[in-house]
């Protein structure tokens, strides 16, 4: 497998695996998303995604293998239904919580960290995975209560890797291959 014209000339990029919100999904959140808070950034449409694993910087040499796992476990996966049920904030991001009908999300999270931790790419974290979306970043908690939108059920059909580019402005965000749910 080659590598993405992205990575050629780094020796260490930083990558997470993810689902990317579907468009009718990112359509529906715009209008929920147009309050101008002071001190919170909201995450722009196209970044908008459903975290599965970060990996922080990784070699660059171990695209292949990455790239792989995620398609070997995508493969074996069913699409996912999530409908949003809470809003959370921890120390540096707003989130909507989505719930994970018949767990496939989860399956599907679960199944690639097993995969990425024998590749020695990734740590398996302490707490349970959650799905969930970031919808904006802050310095300090805004402690916002919004009512929550209505998305109805959101099923991504994809997977993908991405490459992740820190800017002064927020991270830029770039798929680099993406594989369907389900083969």
């Amino acid at each position: 497998m080659s590598l993405p014209a992205s990575l050629g000339g780094h020796e260490r990029a930083r990558l997470f695996l993810a689902l990317p919100l579907p468009t009718e999904a990112k359509r529906l959140l715009a209008p929920w998303q147009q309050a101008e808070l002071p001190g919170v950034r909201l995450v722009e449409p196209p970044n908008l995604h459903v975290t599965l694993a970060f990996l922080g910087w990784t070699p660059v040499g171990r695209y292949g293998e990455i790239a792989s796992a995620l398609g070997e476990a995508a493969r074996k996966a069913s699409r996912p239904v999530l409908t949003v049920s809470g809003y959370r904030e921890t120390r540096s991001v707003a989130m909507l919580v989505f719930d994970d009908r018949e767990g496939r999300a989860t399956s599907l999270a679960d199944d690639l960290h097993g995969r990425l931790e024998r590749l020695g790419v990734y740590e398996w974290e302490r707490r349970a995975w959650l799905p969930h979306l970031t919808v904006a970043r802050f310095r300090r908690p805004p402690r916002l209560r919004p009512p929550l939108p209505d998305l109805g059920e959101v099923s991504p059909s994809e997977a993908a890797v991405y490459l992740s580019r820190l800017r002064p402005g927020g991270a830029q965000y770039e798929i680099l291959e993406s594989v369907a749910l389900g083969g």
